[in-house]
């Protein structure tokens, strides 16, 4: 039996092909992979990955909230072999982490999803399918055998939608709906807007919608209804740029696309139905009545939302600040997570996101109560310089320090983690 770890046989794979001058295609450390990333990526796409809302303060306040917990490490326990799996829903995963939701991946790589997917299932880690993916559901499950999956659901104004949305995924193979409740609307993001740059206006990231029947004939509806024609500017480069970019988005052939009104239908319908700020309370008896798989909440950040999630029937939430491209200056995810925690007790599992970098980071969240944490953009950096092979060591190298952090705080299961091994030192 191989008791190495998943971190010894990580570090070994790479201090093995350093022998022959290999080394790792994408960095391990988390500011060099931003760096690198940047580099090969276009102003519009790293503004939109990198992106936080306002002046970026809970972006900043998210990271800082993992910098105010230390580990107190303990000796002399025999940690030669460890377990870092832990289950969720039934299901046994390698490890408390899955690949978050990030829309419009076709702006950081070609194959986008696809990518992450195949990803994905080469390491076991469930990904949550994005509401805004790039590649329609099934195509990336077709991709994942039997590997996890879960979907992240945006609730549009179109009921009729959502419910389409839902069967599909169950239909895919998703094992659990990831309602996001914290973008009903569009947060203030300085970086996109001085670049007047909305990706879902060029038709990107809309693929979930796209190869939806019940979105293809609202387009088609809005289609043939017409309407007043507005008067139109002079072609600009930037113009015919994007014309191309919906006519590429949308199902069937490129050039009858061009002189089709449906691609520029498709992104008209999808802006005016997108999310539904009304939603609230009471809508959650219809969302339950819809499935029966497992349905988590997420960005909770109040312990008494949370607690309201479990009595109306959902089954976990998630501790979230989309990554800090809501709200500025909203409390940090890591901060809001034991009072959460401490809510819910043992009703159902509490996951995090926002913030999450490294194996350590992992470490902290889940010894502060996480049953898994969602990790971002850290696999979206590793997609955009190396595609599949670059989201799958950015996974492996998490997996691996996460395994290592375990051993080497004497720790042999994820069981074993509880806020005692951590001292607040800020």
């Amino acid at each position: 039996m191989d008791t190495a770890g998943v971190g010894r046989r990580r570090q070994n794979e790479v201090y093995r092909a350093g022998v022959f001058g290999h080394s790792p295609r994408v960095p391990v450390g988390i500011r060099r992979l931003q760096e690198r990333a940047k580099r090969v990526l276009d102003a519009r796409a790293y503004a939109y990955v990198a992106g936080g809302a306002g002046n970026e303060v809970t972006q900043r306040a998210n990271r800082a909230a993992f910098d105010r917990w230390a580990v107190v490490p303990r000796v002399l326990r025999d940690a030669s072999v460890r377990d870092t799996s832990v289950e969720l829903f039934g299901r046994r995963l390698p490890a408390p982490l899955l690949l978050g939701p990030v829309g419009a991946l076709e702006l950081v790589h070609d194959e986008a999803d696809l990518a992450v997917a195949r990803a994905a299932a080469a390491t076991g880690v469930p990904m949550v399918f994005s509401n805004q993916g790039s590649v329609p559901m099934e195509v990336c499950a077709a991709a994942m055998g039997d590997a996890p999956r879960w979907f992240q659901l945006y609730w549009s104004t179109s009921d009729e939608l959502v419910e389409s949305l839902i069967g599909r995924a169950e239909a895919s193979g998703c094992e659990a709906l990831v309602i996001t409740l914290d973008t009903t609307m569009l947060g203030w993001r300085p970086r996109d807007l001085d670049l007047g740059h909305l990706p879902f206006a060029l038709g990107k990231g809309i693929a979930q919608y796209t190869s939806d029947p019940v979105f293809r004939r609202l387009v088609e509806e809005r289609a043939a209804a017409g309407g007043p024609k507005e008067p139109q500017p002079r072609p600009t480069p930037a113009a015919v740029k994007a014309l191309v970019s919906m006519a590429r988005a949308w199902p069937g052939s490129f050039r009858d696309n061009l002189r089709s009104p449906l691609p520029r239908a498709a992104v008209d319908t999808f802006l005016s139905i997108y999310s539904r700020p009304s939603i609230n309370w009471t809508d959650l008896a219809w969302l339950r009545s819809r499935t029966k798989l497992p349905i988590l909440l997420k960005g909770v950040l109040h312990p008494d939302d949370a607690r309201r999630a479990l009595d109306e029937g959902m089954d976990g939430v998630v501790v979230s600040t989309h990554g800090g491209r809501q709200v500025d200056r909203s409390v940090p995810a890591l901060d809001a997570l034991p009072d959460v925690v401490a809510a819910i007790g043992d009703r159902a599992p509490v996951l995090l996101d926002s913030g999450v970098r490294t194996g350590a980071d992992v470490f902290t969240a889940v010894s502060l109560g996480a049953r898994a944490v969602l990790l971002g953009r850290p696999f979206a950096w590793g997609l955009a310089l190396a595609g599949e092979e670059g989201v799958r060591q950015v996974v492996s190298d998490v997996l691996g320090e996460f395994d290592l952090t375990l051993g080497l705080t004497g720790h042999t299961a994820v069981d074993q983690l509880n806020p005692e091994i951590l001292r607040r030192v800020g």
